[in-house]
């Protein structure tokens, strides 16, 4: 019976078994990617390639195109406003046609604005949500891991002091009866031969790459990622919310320092764009085939074998445990010491009851052991690491993809707002009324009406020739 489920223990399973994460990915409209000569290259994921590094700069180059020309359209419509306004007509006293327009447009762009930053936060916490999954499944996966190498070595320590104490105790008290000597003996070697063969299983230990650290690592750069764009996305909400503010109370020195940060926080967003860009055609690139690249880097990484590799990424029925010889037959030497002990058991107490003692701590032995090999058998099973896998797969092609793109769509709201903004920004500050000396000494403002009533002349009066003085 024990023999049964062993087998089926580490087969694979056939029913439902776990379904890679980036599989909605495969098959999906790749964008056409180029080197720096414009040659094209291929859409898979090779980060270590030069043209590919190339291909991915271009993208980054395409953002700082895009920044280039933004700059040069605000600065020729800026020059074309200064330098090519028709001349007022002298004693104007209404604002240019248009004025209303002019401040509804840069409001209308600042709302905007304020809509990409909410955009921008959500796409910031899904991107760390994403990132937050990937290390939780390796912390767990080393966990596993771990758990394996502590079964082994336990096992094997348990196993090498019952021969080194009990097993020769007993052989010492045997020695009268040549055939339970030779029992013993018997229950000596199977037990080193289940000590060699779990020794196999270990197949994590001396490994240098430690799930792990590479958990400890993501963390630390998605943390100041992470911080980063909350710094962002702050400081356009303080321009943006102290922009209308400006343009609520006409103040123009507000203004006028929220236009040159508007400038500052446009070449930001640009500058975010290219690197969400870029990481976003990469991650996309590596969700559509993960399994053969994260194959390759592990085997270069650790020096694993490939049917070791296989079987925890793939887990699937095409792919055979490669410990599934070594369980069964460091299953069937437990069975056969369980079975020469009962027999020592039965034969040598009568006789030899000083033997009661060793065969009682080899019995607790042997059962300690048989309860950890079945649970090593569990955690050697690919269904467990293969779950870690797909959950790490599913945080970085789900949801860390997806916030980067609502990231994009952040950087991309927010270049096309700023820049309308700063058209805006310099025409609507021209339309503010002069302030009174006065009023501001006061500390109050006169209104607009009020304003323009004490700017109109006053007319003179009229002298009527009743009102002469005549001459004395």
């Amino acid at each position: 019976m024990s023999s049964f489920l062993l087998h089926v223990a580490v087969q694979p399973s056939s029913v439902g078994p776990p379904m890679r994460a980036a599989r909605y990915l495969r098959g999906g409209p790749q964008l056409p990617r180029a080197d720096f000569q414009l040659r094209p290259v291929p859409s898979g994921f090779a980060p270590q390639e030069q043209e590919y590094q190339q291909a991915l700069l271009l993208v980054v180059a395409l953002a700082g195109l895009g920044l280039g020309l933004s700059l040069i359209f605000i600065a020729v419509y800026l020059i074309r406003f200064c330098c090519c306004r028709p001349p007022e007509p002298p004693g104007a006293k209404s604002p240019p046609p248009g004025g209303g327009c002019v401040t509804w447009s840069c409001i209308a762009a600042l709302l905007v604005g304020c809509t990409g930053i909410g955009i921008g936060f959500y796409g910031n916490s899904e991107t760390s949500d994403g990132v937050s999954q990937l290390s939780s499944a390796l912390r767990h996966a080393n966990h596993t891991l771990t758990a394996i190498d502590h079964l082994v070595l336990e096992m094997v320590e348990r196993l090498d002091e019952a021969v080194r104490t009990e097993l020769t105790t007993l052989e010492e008290v045997l020695t009268q009866r040549t055939e339970l000597v030779a029992a013993t003996r018997g229950a000596r070697r199977q037990a080193e031969a289940v000590a060699q063969q779990l020794q196999g299983l270990a197949f994590w230990q001396g490994v240098p790459l430690s799930p792990v650290q590479v958990a400890e690592d993501v963390s630390f750069v998605e943390e100041y990622r992470w911080l980063a764009y909350v710094l962002l996305l702050l400081l356009e909400l303080l321009v943006c919310l102290f922009t209308l503010l400006g343009l609520a109370k006409q103040s123009r020195w507000l203004v006028i320092v929220m236009t040159v940060m508007s400038l500052l926080v446009l070449v930001l967003s640009w500058g975010s764009m290219g690197l969400e860009a870029a990481t976003a055609v990469g991650l996309s690139d590596f969700c559509s085939s993960p399994d053969t690249y994260i194959l390759n880097l592990t085997r270069e990484e650790t020096g694993l074998g490939s049917d070791i590799l296989n079987y925890y990424f793939l887990c699937n029925q095409a792919v055979s445990n490669p410990f599934q010889q070594r369980l069964t037959l460091s299953q069937r030497a437990l069975a056969n010491i369980h079975s020469q002990l009962q027999g020592l058991e039965r034969e040598a107490v009568p006789q030899f009851p000083s033997a009661q003692k060793p065969l009682l701590s080899l019995e607790e032995t042997l059962n300690v052991t048989e309860g950890n090999f079945h649970q090593l058998v569990a955690l050697l099973h690919c269904r467990g690491l293969h779950k870690d896998y797909g959950a790490a797969l599913r945080g970085l092609c789900e949801d860390a993809l997806e916030g980067l793109l609502y990231l994009l769509l952040f950087s991309l709201l927010s270049a096309g707002a700023l820049a309308t903004a700063l058209c805006s920004l310099p025409r609507a500050w021209a339309l503010f009324p002069p302030r009174n000396p006065s009023a501001s000494c006061s500390g109050s403002h006169l209104s607009e009406p009020f304003l323009h009533a004490r700017l109109e002349p006053v007319p003179h009066l009229r002298s009527f020739p009743s009102c002469r003085r005549r001459p004395h």
